[in-house]
């Protein structure tokens, strides 16, 4: 039975993104994505399951910063629907809920309920972690958290379904010391690389995609926090790196890069 990490208290959905890929897994909860991190590093566990995008608020800002440090490698990806509830204590209405907490992407993804129903967003470090606050403290605040978290910690469901947008979905990446095996199926390989500052530096290393026909799925630029206006790119495209034509782009985009990371290939989740 593997033992995986993901952030968060019980009923968070990076534990239903775990519980998703890894059924029968042995779940640690951790406080922070750091933890998660270095749980898998140290061997602590087997994997981390960490989330990386979501469909309306894009990506997750730390958790990516985090993927330029690890020795952590991508072996697998998963999607999370994500279906928030306006979760409280029992007795309080919605006309008494002035406060909401949760986490930033989730308040993100409810934004316009929450502006129309006049409840101030409260950032917490979790989703169902705000659940369990809002039990502790009592009171009239809400939490806005997945059904399992409610259901976890005895909590009264005031709406369901409150984001913004239906199609609402999370990425995670599923992590670990090594690489994963290649086996029958489609892949996805992510990495990380930042261009030499000379002309048309980036085009040029796109465009070896483009002849070898493999197909890009995401491309996103995070500063580099070390030199002002400097940024990492963050790629991801069909392929594994074993396969002919992924192997030559690989040769051919170091040689043009001041800097390279191969986060590692696995198999292409569906919705």
């Amino acid at each position: 039975m593997p033992r995986v990490a993901f952030q968060g208290e019980r009923g968070a959905y990076s534990e239903m993104a775990a519980l998703q890929y890894f059924p029968k897994a042995k779940l640690v909860p951790c406080k922070s994505f750091a933890d998660a991190f270095l749980a898998a590093e140290k061997k602590q566990v087997d994997y981390a399951v960490i989330p990386v995008e979501n469909s309306i608020e894009g990506s997750v800002g730390e958790a990516n910063d985090l993927l330029l440090q690890t020795r952590l490698k991508a072996v697998g990806e998963v999607y999370q629907r994500v279906r928030h509830c306006l979760i409280v204590n029992k007795g309080v209405k919605i006309g008494d809920v002035r406060r909401a907490h949760s986490h930033p992407q989730a308040l993100g993804q409810c934004r316009q309920y929450l502006q129309k129903k006049k409840i101030e967003p409260m950032p917490a470090y979790d989703t169902a972690g705000a659940v369990k606050m809002v039990k502790e403290q009592g009171g009239k605040d809400a939490a806005i958290a997945s059904r399992r978290a409610a259901e976890l910690y005895g909590m009264k469901i005031l709406q369901e379904e409150i984001e913004d947008r239906k199609s609402n979905y999370t990425r995670f990446l599923v992590l670990a010391p090594a690489k994963a095996d290649k086996a029958k199926g489609q892949y996805k390989t992510s990495m990380i690389f930042s261009v030499k500052h000379v002309p048309g530096a980036l085009f040029g290393i796109l465009g070896e995609f483009a002849i070898r026909r493999l197909n890009l799925t995401k491309i996103e630029s995070r500063p580099t926090k070390e030199t002002p206006w400097e940024y990492n790119f963050y790629v991801d495209f069909e392929g594994h790196v074993d396969d002919k034509a992924v192997r030559q782009v690989m040769k051919i985009v170091k040689a043009k890069t001041s800097y390279l990371k191969v986060l590692g290939s696995y198999k292409k989740a569906e919705f």
